[in-house]
């Protein structure tokens, strides 16, 4: 955890209770336009207070230690730590298909090359960056150099911050990297790079992150998590009928990067809502299966065991949003 990253009041008219939560400095992920709006808030009885984190595996550790409520995490992460006992459940969805593979210009890459198989056996002799162990991009990659034959000729760095991963591609430390769709469009930007594969063909529905929360809040805090989903899905909201207003809001707030930056992460993978569709869910089972044969938890977990639909099933309509069209104007 890099300490308290920011913090925000939002009061009701209950007695104030405090949210520890969790998240990562993903642009698109919904608490950074929560903290850079804290009006989207307004309806959550309770004091927020922000954590960041490097990875979605130190935000599993965090949960496992009680020191966040709530947090934002992808599926895989969440599955290792309730496999090992951490008593995390997910209550909503957020953001499918965020795991984009990119690399040097000298490398051929999507839609040049179509096979994943092909793609990958360029970096015989090469060093691919990813976030921490565990993560949802590392699940991926280490998935498809192991069903392509490749991993004992590709070597694989995990990095604890991304920042690192963009570094290293400009040092000619390594060739290429899986990860978020901010880190691709930051390698094309700043270290002359491109996307090899997209996330529609690299891992289509796949769980980019959810909401999860301990199951101790869950009991005893039921609506405060619907209140704080229900402003979860508003923003998911202005981020696709708004990217523009949302790219600029986001960048302002981050301070660092200009609103195009913003706005080309967020349609590199348009696809954002709260509901846990079945789509989601179905490919986070698959994921399940995958951390078994890689090693990463001993038991086959069921849909029950990661989810929990009743809130977001109060709150929200049946039909996902996943895939609407996105306003660009």
């Amino acid at each position: 955890m890099k300490s308290i990253k920011a913090r925000g009041k939002v009061h009701g008219k209950n007695n104030v209770r405090r949210l520890r939560i969790g998240h990562l400095s993903t642009f698109y992920h919904t608490a950074i336009t929560m903290m850079a709006k804290p009006e989207f808030l307004r309806g959550v009885d309770a004091e927020i207070e922000w954590r960041l984190f490097g990875t979605g595996p130190d935000i599993v550790n965090a949960f496992e230690m009680g020191q966040i409520d709530l947090a934002y995490v992808g599926l895989p992460p969440a599955i290792i730590g309730i496999d090992r006992g951490v008593p995390i459940t997910c209550v909503a969805g957020g953001h499918m298909e965020g795991t984009v593979l990119s690399g040097i210009k000298t490398l051929t890459g999507f839609p040049e090359v179509s096979d994943i198989k092909t793609i990958l056996k360029q970096f015989h002799g090469f060093k691919i960056g990813v976030p921490g162990k565990g993560s949802i991009h590392d699940v991926i990659l280490r998935h498809y150099l192991e069903a392509c034959h490749a991993g004992d000729d590709v070597s694989v760095v995990n990095f604890r911050w991304a920042d690192l991963i963009l570094e290293a591609v400009g040092k000619g430390e390594i060739a290429a990297a899986c990860g978020t769709p901010a880190l691709s469009i930051a390698l094309k930007r700043y270290a002359s790079g491109k996307i090899l594969y997209p996330p529609f063909l690299l891992w289509p529905n796949n769980p980019s992150y959810g909401i999860l929360v301990t199951r101790e809040l869950l009991t005893e805090k039921t609506e405060l998590i619907g209140t704080f989903l229900s402003a979860h899905e508003d923003v998911t909201s202005f981020l696709r009928r708004m990217p523009l207003e949302a790219s600029q809001v986001i960048s302002d707030y981050v301070g660092f990067i200009d609103r195009d930056f913003v706005m080309d992460t967020i349609m590199v993978s348009p696809k954002y809502c709260a509901y846990l569709s079945l789509e989601y869910r179905s490919a986070t089972i698959d994921f399940v299966k995958i951390l078994k044969q890689l090693g990463y938890i001993r038991h086959i977990l069921e849909e029950d065991d990661i989810f929990d639909m009743s809130i977001i099933d109060s709150i929200h309509p049946p039909q996902d949003h996943y895939n609407d069209e996105i306003t660009t104007q």
